[in-house]
């Protein structure tokens, strides 16, 4: 089975690409990826691909254009050396949040993303817990968004006490939140919040009683920790105990994350590793998400299919 696909990595995420392979018990693709002096991108397969399935692992995480560029010329690479399909693993799919606009003169930047990935011969796309699920409508081809919720709740049941409040730290993330409580017991709450800048947001509502209960932030990311660090605030004002986890599928971390994060009271964090971890923080935990994707391309080489991944 192996012998009729090949794994490569891009530069975003290679242990992620290592670990998922190794799962698959195939090794990585040889490729060089570079960057011309100008900054323009250059790749070379250095393996053969025709006629074989090639799966490219490669999460748009930041600097979000640099791996979109690269994801997009090792998919016409292999288009162009005879590749039978391509399969794009985008463990974290960015410009997800821009799937609608705001206002009347303002791009669909999720959508033009979608183009570019088929225009360029990319088959399939495999993602996790994407940020806003109706992205998936804007793609001609199969999209599977896979979730990291069970593999995080393993983790999360030795931590997580008997009466722990499940929040929800914005309306988006409600349906995520619903999913860990049903898995790890627990009421739902939810703030609601005001972003006032790019990094700062106010609480303004929290629906749900938090009264001396620990509580488990969930949401689909962590980048500037900003909405996370406010719903925090309006947790301990409620009078929630000071013992508060926060469960994130994707920990971007983006410059000064780890600081607004470092409220009192906050225990532990949980990740999975869809991107590479840009931090060391003793309070930070990141579980691996490779063997599930592991399984899912697996099944896909094998014509099955992965509905109990989801």
């Amino acid at each position: 089975m192996a012998r009729n696909s090949i794994l490569f990595a891009g530069t975003a995420n290679p242990p992620l690409a290592t670990a998922i392979a190794d799962h698959l018990g195939m090794p990585v693709g040889a490729c060089t990826i570079e960057q011309f002096p100008d900054g323009e991108t250059a790749v070379r397969l250095l393996e053969p691909v025709r006629r074989k399935e090639a799966f490219l692992v490669q999460p748009l995480s930041p600097p979000v254009n640099s791996h979109l560029v690269e994801l997009l010329a090792m998919a016409d690479a292999c288009r162009r050396a005879g590749a039978a399909r391509i399969t794009a693993v985008v463990p974290y799919f960015g410009y997800a949040r821009s799937d609608k606009r705001h206002g009347k003169r303002e791009p669909v930047m999720a959508r033009v993303v979608a183009d570019l990935l088929e225009t360029v011969g990319i088959g399939q796309i495999v993602t996790l817990d994407l940020h806003a699920p109706q992205i998936e409508g804007f793609f001609h081809i199969p999209m599977d968004s896979l979730t990291a919720v069970p593999t995080l709740c393993e983790m999360l049941r030795t931590q997580v006490e008997e009466g722990t409040a499940v929040v929800a730290p914005d309306a988006g993330a409600l349906r995520l939140a619903t999913e860990y409580a049903h898995r790890l017991g627990g009421a739902v709450v939810v703030t609601h919040k005001r972003r006032e800048t790019g990094t700062h947001t106010q609480v303004t509502h929290l629906v749900g009683d938090v009264r001396n209960k620990p509580c488990l932030i969930v949401d689909d990311m962590i980048s500037t920790g900003g909405t996370i660090a406010a719903c925090m605030d309006r947790l301990r004002q409620a009078g929630a105990r000071p013992h508060i986890t926060v469960a994130a599928t994707h920990g971007l971390f983006l410059s000064g994350a780890q600081e607004r994060l470092e409220r009192e009271g906050l225990r532990n964090v949980f990740v999975s590793d869809t991107v590479g971890t840009p931090i060391q923080w003793t309070k930070l935990h990141v579980v691996s998400i490779a063997p599930v994707i592991a399984t899912a391309l697996k099944r896909f080489m094998q014509h099955r299919s992965i509905a109990e991944l989801y």
